[in-house]
């Protein structure tokens, strides 16, 4: 399990370079107002609906039953099986496409109302987000070959296809002055990558005899089975999107802090999706497997060593959130059109983000151990409980206590810690979650690897901006690579003292 997240985990730091990449030259093209809020809004559509129905929803319904229809009935059966969800899913995602273009103006306008206010940037978002909304069928064909690829123990490409958006992305910005502007670049980026990461996994799925045929859509007992997980799975999945519509239509009314907000999130998903998405990626179609096989204690503790290993990689980035915000996001993006007190903004929404990381990953460790046994119901539930507070903190952050990007990123943290307590409750209240040793291990070198990457990195920090005179050369830069430095040797420190503590040797038994 270890060798496969650090496939998972190995593709998707690639992406996530490459991510950061494509944001420091968007955030240098766009820069922080009227170009990138109206894009940012025409990306979040495709992308919260492609989390809805695609890897959010799809792939906890899907994977348990692919996973024990491979283990049960042979592959031949698995294959038809797949075979007729993809053709449901085309048919729907067909229909959800026609009905978004043509409604797409009465979409943009319920989504960021604050908008009119500015004249001609509803107009634009609504040109913008006909360009990238077609990319959510694009991905259904990637998407469900990446499940069956990690259902087959395959997690290399289903991690690395991502990487084309960045690319195909970074070539449209390095091309912007052909297009009307840079904001029209960035949307013709996004639909470009659709067909790149088509063209990807088909060909990578291929290599191991995996292959989606159309079929005439049938509905029959397994289908019905499929899309009773699926629905409810799409409720908690929504949940999610929710909370992320909320945080457009409150940043819309505050110009500059929609795009604070996605950039600080976009170094948040650092962790998330190196290690938060790579966990559950393994996970889930690893304890599937070993439930289908009745091995429950495999299954725990496939799941303690999981939450130990997340919990003890995702604390030294919470502590550099929290610690050394400013100097992240001025090292990072304040360049070009996206000045310091921009990144000042975009580090106070960071901060709020910092508060919630390792809820943010435990949620989907905890959560594996009712989807694999085919319990959607449970997740949704704590996922509603997540967004009632998640909105009800960002209405109070942000209008009671003025706290603006940081009461949006804050308001979803604590929304998360909501989730996370809920799930734990119910999973040990069912004997599905049984902590073990090799977690109660892990809790002393994590607290320490925080403690010590954070105060570590403040030093860097202060010293990068001794040692260079504000408003130097890259200053900015300076501290960054300082904080970042004095950070690992800290964290790599508490390492290799505590090693025998970690689950660094195998995250599985046997």
């Amino acid at each position: 399990m270890l060798k496969r997240l650090a496939s998972v985990g190995g593709y998707t730091l690639l992406s996530r370079i490459a991510g950061f990449v494509r944001d420091i030259i968007m955030a240098a093209v766009l820069g922080d107002g009227f170009l990138s809020d109206a894009f940012f809004v025409a990306w979040r559509l495709p992308n919260s609906f492609r989390n809805i129905f695609a890897e959010g929803a799809f792939n906890v319904a899907f994977i348990p039953r692919y996973a024990a229809a491979r283990e049960k009935r042979g592959e031949e059966q698995a294959a038809a099986f797949a075979d007729n969800v993809y053709s449901w899913q085309i048919v729907a995602q067909l229909v959800l496409l026609a009905l978004a273009l043509a409604c797409m103006a009465w979409i943009v306008e319920i989504m960021a109302p604050g908008f009119s206010a500015h004249p001609g940037q509803t107009a634009l978002a609504t040109a913008l987000s006909r360009i990238t909304f077609p990319y959510l069928i694009l991905t259904v064909i990637a998407v469900q070959l990446s499940a069956m690829l990690n259902a087959h123990g395959k997690f290399a490409a289903a991690a690395a296809w991502s990487i084309f958006l960045n690319i195909a992305m970074i070539g449209t910005l390095l091309c912007a002055k052909w297009f009307p502007n840079a904001a029209y670049a960035a949307a013709g980026g996004v639909l470009l990558a659709g067909f790149l990461q088509i063209i990807f996994i088909v060909w990578a799925a291929a290599r191991s005899h995996l292959r989606l045929r159309f079929t005439w859509p049938r509905w029959n007992p397994e289908t019905k089975n499929f899309m009773g997980a699926l629905g409810a799975a799409t409720i908690g999945s929504a949940g999610v999107q929710i909370q992320l519509f909320f945080d457009t239509l409150i940043a819309s009314f505050f110009p500059g802090v929609l795009t604070a907000v996605n950039y600080a999130d976009r170094i948040n998903q650092l962790p998330l999706g190196v290690l938060g998405i790579a966990l559950a990626t393994v996970l889930l179609p690893e304890m599937s497997t070993l439930i289908a096989k009745g091995d429950e204690a495999g299954a725990q503790g496939a799941q303690n060593r999981s939450a130990a290993l997340g919990l003890f990689l995702t604390l030294p980035f919470m502590a550099a959130f929290l610690f050394v915000p400013h100097t992240i996001m001025r090292g990072i993006f304040a360049h070009g059109a996206f000045h310091v007190d921009a990144a000042d903004v975009s580090a106070m929404a960071l901060m709020g983000y910092g508060v919630g990381i390792p809820a943010f990953v435990l949620v989907r460790v905890i959560a594996a151990t009712f989807y694999a046994r085919h319990d959607t119901a449970t997740p949704v539930r704590a996922t509603i409980l997540a967004v009632v507070v998640n909105i009800g903190m960002k209405f109070l952050l942000v209008w009671g206590f003025h706290l603006g990007a940081l009461g949006v990123a804050l308001g979803t943290s604590l929304g998360s810690w909501a989730n996370v307590s809920l799930l734990v409750f119910l999973a040990l209240r069912r004997g599905w979650l049984v902590i073990d040793e090799v977690f109660l291990r892990s809790l002393l070198p994590s607290f320490l690897g925080f403690a010590a990457t954070g105060g570590a990195a403040l030093a860097g920090a202060t010293l990068g901006i001794a040692l260079r005179p504000q408003g130097g050369l890259i200053q900015h830069e300076a501290s960054l690579g300082l904080a970042v430095l004095f950070g690992a040797v800290a964290y790599g420190t508490v390492v290799i003292l505590f090693r025998k503590r970690l689950p660094l040797g195998r995250l599985v038994g046997a």
